[in-house]
């Protein structure tokens, strides 16, 4: 059971770890929300985040292994690090459950929440089960005692019900999490080092700054990228502007956009939808298009959805080509 719940425990790290690769930016950084998203810990508070990170897994190794065989300063500790990281998981899983990315424009979902969502309650899990069994552990070693006394039994099973470790750890908790502070702010940390990882930060729960503007794409849509083919094939019928940049346009580009004009006009929510699937795959695959011979290829393998897009424009447009010849002149 202890080795199946380690790989689920590894899983999730691994999950979050995926989770910051598409979430890393910290929040003075200027993205491009295609690609990228901001992070859900701040700056160089990170490394206080980290070390408890560390010290929460030594701990938990330690408990699960040895149990109470541990030496009595170093259970004690490690209890309290059990302790320190069940509130810190609290923490992120409240801050990882709320990601507003209404500022970063329409290409983001809430998609971060998946990413880290799991990991968190899975270790406030582990805390509370390697806790229970420190204070049944106890328990048992503590009722096998046996005193000549009946004054020392009665103390000591008066103990074994209300001190054990774990009343240790609370008591000494806030003075190790003091000390630790005292540590780290002599290798750079603030003193609410802490506190900072999660207001540091933009887009989630606990976030107090704002993000700069976000960036224009960098590349263009495969309709856009067919365009620059051969002008005999693609047939281009002017220049037009998109987000400052001048780009080819011809009537496969005009139809497409039409088409995403036409379905912001029927519905934005399903629009939305589209266009932050499409600028998540579609994006992609056009960056990868950098030839005459690639454009022409892909304006040919459009021509079915040009199609289908004119067909839907005529069946719900007055004047579909008022439409179209309106877009980029």
């Amino acid at each position: 059971m202890g080795i199946v719940f380690f790989v689920v425990y590894l899983l999730s790290l691994i999950l979050f770890g995926l989770g910051l690769l598409f979430h890393g930016n910290q929040y003075y950084e200027a993205i491009d929300p295609v690609d990228t998203c901001y992070i859900p810990f701040g700056g160089k508070h990170i490394a206080t985040l980290i070390f408890y990170f560390i010290a929460f897994n030594v701990s938990a190794f330690l408990i699960w292994t040895k149990g109470r065989s541990l030496p009595p300063l170093t259970l004690v500790l490690s209890l309290i690090f059990l302790f320190i990281g069940a509130i810190i998981n609290v923490a992120i899983l409240l801050q990882v459950m709320g990601h507003n990315t209404e500022s970063v424009d329409m290409y983001k979902g809430d998609d971060g929440t998946f990413f880290f969502i799991f990991s968190p309650p899975i270790c406030l899990l582990i805390s509370i089960m390697l806790i229970e069994k420190i204070i049944n552990e106890e328990k048992i070693v503590a009722k096998e005692r046996i005193y000549k006394t009946p004054f020392l039994n009665d103390i000591n099973n008066f103990l074994a019900r209300k001190f054990d470790e774990s009343v240790w750890a609370i008591i000494f908790l806030f003075p190790v999490f003091l000390l630790v502070t005292l540590i780290l702010i002599l290798v750079g940390q603030d003193a609410n080092s802490i506190v900072k990882t999660f207001t540091d930060t933009t887009t989630w729960t606990f976030s107090q700054k704002m993000h700069p503007p976000i960036l224009d794409h960098k590349g263009h849509y495969l309709c856009t990228v067919a365009a620059k083919g051969n002008p005999k094939i693609v047939k281009p019928i002017c220049l037009g502007k998109r987000h400052g940049n001048i780009i080819i346009v011809n009537r496969q580009l005009q139809i497409a956009n039409a088409f995403e004009e036409m379905i912001t006009d029927f519905s934005p929510t399903i629009h939305h939808f589209i266009r932050k699937n499409y600028d998540k795959y579609g994006y992609n695959i056009s960056t990868k298009i950098n030839s005459r011979t690639g454009s022409n290829i892909t304006y040919m393998l459009m021509k079915p959805l040009e199609w289908f897009f004119l067909i839907c424009l005529y069946l719900t447009c007055i004047n579909p080509e008022k439409k179209i010849n309106k877009q980029y002149v």
